[in-house]
């Protein structure tokens, strides 16, 4: 797995996420809002809506937020969100794509440059480092829905392009435009994903110490800890000797 993906569960053991679970569901919510009012306020009319709602599921957002989160989106004084990429470059040149949904331009752009600035990073322009990644669909299984040859033979037969395979499970991997039919013939044949998302799959990484990592972690988590800051996707990767540091810290 990916170091961001290591990382992130890391993340997950040490209950960070439960510390963030209000702000976890303002963001899952935002993202539904956004889908529904973009298209048809059903699911099963609007493939992001439903990716959206199932991501939220998997997180544990309960129904009555997001049926409140498709409503907001039919109200005429609902917020008007615009979706904005912002990309740069953080401590040890590590690459840096971030995600905004926001009804305040500059607030959104002003907090993006002061937290890269203050995390020894630098917002750049537009396609300053996007060109490093690949824009896929995303789509993990725990790892006892099957062995790897089972996963495998699913994922080829949904129309994916890769699989990885680990003790921390199997990360499906897709076209970004596929990801909606690929979602639903696994979920067809395994059962439901942990999750099912649109993500950027770097082409390339960047080895990090410990210390470069945890460099790395102030920046990243302080713009997740931003209300406009939907995603935030790096191209690091650490070390097994890295992460069990990171672990005992």
């Amino acid at each position: 797995m990916a170091g961001h993906s290591k990382w992130a569960n890391i993340q997950h053991r040490k209950g960070r996420q439960d510390a963030a679970r209000s702000k976890l569901f303002s963001k899952l919510s935002k993202e539904i809002t956004v889908a529904a009012k973009m298209g048809d306020p059903d699911p099963d009319k609007n493939p992001r809506l439903r990716l959206a709602v199932k991501e939220a599921k998997s997180n544990s957002v309960p129904k009555d937020v997001i049926d409140r989160a498709i409503k907001k989106s039919q109200a005429a004084e609902g917020e008007d969100y615009k979706e904005i990429r912002y990309e740069g470059y953080g401590p040890n040149g590590v690459a840096v794509i971030v995600e905004t949904m926001t009804d305040n331009l500059n607030r959104t752009a002003s907090n993006v440059r002061s937290i890269f600035g203050k995390s020894g990073g630098n917002l750049g322009e537009t396609g300053s480092v996007s060109f490093m990644f690949e824009r896929k669909g995303l789509i993990v299984y725990p790892a006892d829905v099957g062995d790897e040859d089972t996963v495998m033979m699913a994922a080829i037969e949904a129309g994916a392009e890769d699989v990885q395979s680990s003790e921390d499970g199997h990360e499906i991997y897709c076209a970004d435009t596929d990801l909606n039919d690929v979602s639903n013939a696994l979920e067809a044949e395994l059962g439901e994903s942990e999750t099912s998302k649109l993500i950027w799959k770097p082409g390339n990484t960047t080895e990090l110490d410990l210390e470069g990592m945890q460099k790395v972690m102030r920046l990243i988590e302080a713009l997740e800890d931003d209300d406009d800051v939907q995603n935030v996707t790096a191209n690091f990767e650490v070390s097994d000797e890295v992460l069990a540091q990171l672990e005992d810290a």
